[in-house]
């Protein structure tokens, strides 16, 4: 028979393997000492009652974003009050660069001309392969759908001269 096993001796709490700390149980370990729990326990009703009244939680954090979008969505107003100025809407493809930088380039060389343009660069979700300049419920100064690579019809473009062309039918209008 082999020889009965020995019981081990319990070992010291303190002398037991070094217990490991991360850098969240040292946050988690140092918040609940600096803040007291019923202080939490306020801010978390608190959003609860707001969740309740107002819907869910996500909903408040994007009305923290939104007032960013109130404030251009003012001034496009104010800018669109006045008599002279049109609003243009540059719709591009977000499938590539090449839309994003001819989209730029049209809408830094609109506002610099002195024709009182507000230049709107996709106010809705844009088509695929779509490249269109045009007034905002209004004429088309060039609309090009539905492209594949390598967008020929694009590349092929004047920008400069499609730029002037635009600027020279709204200071005529």
């Amino acid at each position: 028979m082999p020889p009965a096993k020995q019981k081990p001796a319990p070992a010291p709490p303190a002398a037991a393997a070094p217990v490991r700390l991360t850098r969240a149980a040292a946050k988690r370990s140092a918040s609940a000492i600096s803040d007291p729990p019923p202080e939490e326990k306020k801010a978390k009703t608190a959003k609860k009652a707001k969740a309740s009244s107002g819907g869910r939680q996500k909903k408040t954090v994007k009305e923290k974003s939104t007032p960013v979008k109130a404030e251009k969505e003012e001034e496009i107003e104010r800018e669109e009050e006045g008599a002279s100025s049109k609003t243009i809407v540059v719709e591009h493809c977000k499938q590539c660069n090449q839309f994003k930088t001819r989209a730029n380039l049209v809408r830094e060389r609109l506002e610099k001309a002195d024709c009182g343009v507000n230049v709107i660069l996709n106010p809705e979700k844009p088509r695929r392969g779509c490249f269109e300049i045009r007034e905002e419920g209004g004429k088309k100064f060039i609309s090009l759908l539905d492209m594949k690579r390598p967008f020929k019809a694009m590349r092929d473009l004047d920008m400069e001269q499609v730029i002037s062309d635009i600027i020279d039918e709204i200071s005529n209008a």
